[in-house]
């Protein structure tokens, strides 16, 4: 048997010893499942996720479920980085241990289950110390963190401070829309995508926005832009903005298609 450990919130430790862990995560190419990661020699090691999950957010801090699963099971593995880029190995759960366990540098890698893990596969739920592990990224140490609105963690320790020592470029209040709209022109036609990107950045902070003045970029020739109109409207109230969610949900490049599909979800 090939035993593993899945790190979760101490709330749900009573359904998981009643009911086991149900499938909730996403793996490469939409498949559900759970992530895990096998038990090594290290202790440090097999509980490295350990503060980058929490940095999330938990309920009465994380617990470790140890799991075990038949050697020939279906599993997935490789680096985190690798979901990305759909490059993840599909192995029995006796070659992912044996993977992981020859790695000089096992940090950052993982295992996919793309199935729900069954009451009788859990060995124990044991509480987990709280300090172990990296955050960010395995290397971050020594590497200032990035403190944009997308990096960063509402409710973090230490959060304020850190934006106020480090404030982004990007953070702060947006420019007035004639502002934004003034960028817009100044782009020229089909325009500069740097400045565009930048300008649908700001109005991605927007309630509303001059969705007329925007739509002419559903027609951008770099993808990037049309990647970045769909965040940007995606929160507005303002009226058409699911007719030009529409025409991009058919764009001809992938990212934008599944940039429209997150929104809708």
């Amino acid at each position: 048997m090939a035993r593993f450990v899945h790190l979760t919130s101490a709330g749900d430790a009573p359904r998981i010893r009643r009911a086991g862990i149900r499938a909730v995560s996403h793996g490469q190419g939409g498949l559900r499942g759970v992530y895990c990661f096998p038990v090594l020699p290290s202790y440090t090691l097999t509980h490295q996720w350990l503060r980058e999950l929490a940095r999330s957010g938990s309920r009465g801090g994380l617990v470790a479920v140890h799991l075990r699963l038949d050697d020939g099971e279906p599993v997935l593995v490789g680096r985190y980085t690798d979901r990305a880029r759909e490059a993840q190995a599909a192995v029995t759960a006796a070659e992912a241990v044996r993977r992981v366990a020859a790695l000089d540098d096992p940090r950052g890698w993982e295992v996919f289950l793309p199935r729900a893990v069954r009451p009788g596969e859990i060995h124990r739920v044991r509480r987990a110390p709280q300090v172990v592990g990296w955050r960010h990224w395995p290397d971050a140490h020594g590497t200032r963190p990035c403190t944009c609105l997308g990096c960063r963690v509402r409710g973090e320790y230490g959060g304020r401070r850190l934006r106020e020592r480090h404030p982004h470029p990007l953070d702060g209040p947006p420019p007035p829309p004639r502002e934004l709209l003034a960028r817009l022109a100044g782009a020229g036609d089909p325009g500069d995508p740097v400045v565009l990107r930048e300008v649908l950045h700001w109005f991605a902070r927007r309630r509303r926005g001059p969705l007329p003045a925007l739509a002419r970029l559903t027609d951008h020739p770099d993808p990037t832009v049309r990647e970045e109109l769909v965040w940007a409207v995606a929160g507005w109230s303002t009226p058409g903005v699911a007719e030009l969610l529409d025409r991009l949900a058919d764009d001809p490049v992938g990212e934008v298609r599944e940039a429209v599909e997150a929104v809708r979800e």
